[in-house]
């Protein structure tokens, strides 16, 4: 059987940044079924998810050339997809308010954290501990359970929920701060 060659995070990325198609290709090919597999746990349309995806990558091939070699490559693709995958929903949340007013239906009283976007939330998350922001994106965001967490980051289950709980806490606090700057301002 033919198999495929495996390049390193190198190559791909110094492809990449040369805008080679070729590069770009092979780059695709590694990790889009691992994002697909991140934007289907937040949508079950396919189409929607392949459309995230592609929107993902757009920004991957633009942004390629900041990519600094910390960290891990897969890391820093799922970051730059998952903002497309928060814009997108962002986006489709103001297209319904849009259609709501314009049906004349009752407002919807929201909570000032309910206003927050997405990347207000990841700021905040960038803020945590590291070990528990990470933990925080593996379950609240990515879909993983604790055990798959546990094992992928050599901690306990325990361990796990302990940082889920910590993350939780804080994030909390953040809001609720962030409400009274906002009630206050």
């Amino acid at each position: 059987m033919f198999k495929r060659k495996q390049y390193t995070e190198e190559e791909l990325v110094n492809g990449c940044v040369a805008n080679d198609r070729h590069w770009q290709e092979q780059l695709y090919r590694r990790y889009f079924p691992t994002m697909m597999e991140m934007c289907l746990r937040r949508t079950d349309d396919e189409e929607e998810a392949m459309t995230i995806v592609n929107n993902g990558f757009m920004r991957v091939f633009k942004k390629i050339h900041l990519y600094s070699f910390k960290g891990s490559l897969e890391g820093w693709i799922r970051r730059l997809v998952w903002h497309s995958l928060a814009d997108y929903f962002r986006d489709r949340q103001k297209y319904v308010h849009f259609l709501v007013f314009e049906e004349r239906d009752e407002p919807v009283h929201s909570s000032p954290a309910s206003q927050l976007y997405a990347e207000d939330i990841l700021k905040m998350i960038d803020t945590l501990p590291p070990a528990s922001a990470e933990v925080f994106r593996l379950y609240a965001i990515e879909g993983y359970s604790h055990a798959e967490v546990a094992e992928q980051m050599g901690i306990s289950e325990g361990t796990s929920k302990w940082h889920l709980s910590t993350a939780r806490k804080a994030l909390k606090s953040m809001i609720q701060q962030q409400e009274l700057k906002n009630y206050a301002g």
